[in-house]
């Protein structure tokens, strides 16, 4: 059995840093990205940002120059976000994506106050 689980998430100030992880484990194959998408309250599902196996890295355009996303293996991925703002209040989910299946998170709680 998959299991994805994401932490780190929390309560902090307009202009404060958290840095989230997601850890997979069980009988997952063929990770070739890893993902953050976020959620806010009445909202759609947001993507963030994404890491391949290869290293390449990619971010939607409202975090570029604040988050960060990483790994330090095949199945442990980590978003570092800086300068946070109240609209980067949210749900976040990792998602990992392989073959043939995607498996995601629980979400971790984010909530930015101003």
């Amino acid at each position: 059995q998959v299991q994805v689980v994401e932490s780190g998430g929390g309560l902090v100030h307009t202009g404060g840093s958290l840095r989230l992880s997601c850890a997979a484990s069980g009988s997952i194959f063929s990770i070739y990205a890893m993902g953050w998408y976020r959620q806010a309250l009445g909202k759609q599902r947001e993507w963030v940002a994404t890491i391949t196996t290869g290293g390449s890295t990619d971010y939607g355009d409202s975090v570029k120059g604040r988050f960060t996303i990483s790994r330090d293996n095949a199945k442990k991925v980590y978003l570092q976000m800086n300068n946070l703002k109240p609209e980067d209040t949210a749900v976040y989910y990792c998602k990992m994506t392989s073959s043939p299946n995607d498996y995601w998170g629980q979400g971790t709680q984010v909530t930015v106050s101003s």
